[in-house]
């Protein structure tokens, strides 16, 4: 993720709702994506119609692998640049049954 961006997240507010999840998916050529969303669920299933972000709508199925819950908006948002930021192996073991 390129350094304005990370600069502009770090500068958000760490108060507010716990109401934020950081999500990732396996897509159906093995690749992961990593989202944010409140309703993991809902966002889960616009990905699978094709409605979700234009990575996932090329990369069909999709599937759910990872979840982190309860975390305010900025909180999500540095979770997730961080998860992108890391190579695949470590992306890996963040995967668990859920």
């Amino acid at each position: 993720m390129k350094k304005k961006y990370l600069r502009m997240i770090r500068g958000i507010k760490k108060k507010g709702k716990r109401d934020w999840n950081v999500y990732l998916l396996r897509c159906g050529d093995g690749s992961l994506y990593t989202g944010v969303a409140k309703d993991v669920l809902a966002r889960l299933a616009q990905h699978q119609k094709g409605k979700g972000a234009a990575y996932t709508r090329t990369h069909l199925p999709v599937e759910l692998v990872h979840e982190e819950k309860k975390l305010t908006r900025s909180q999500a948002l540095i979770r997730e640049a961080a998860i992108k930021r890391l190579p695949r192996p470590l992306k890996e073991k963040l995967i668990r049954p859920i």
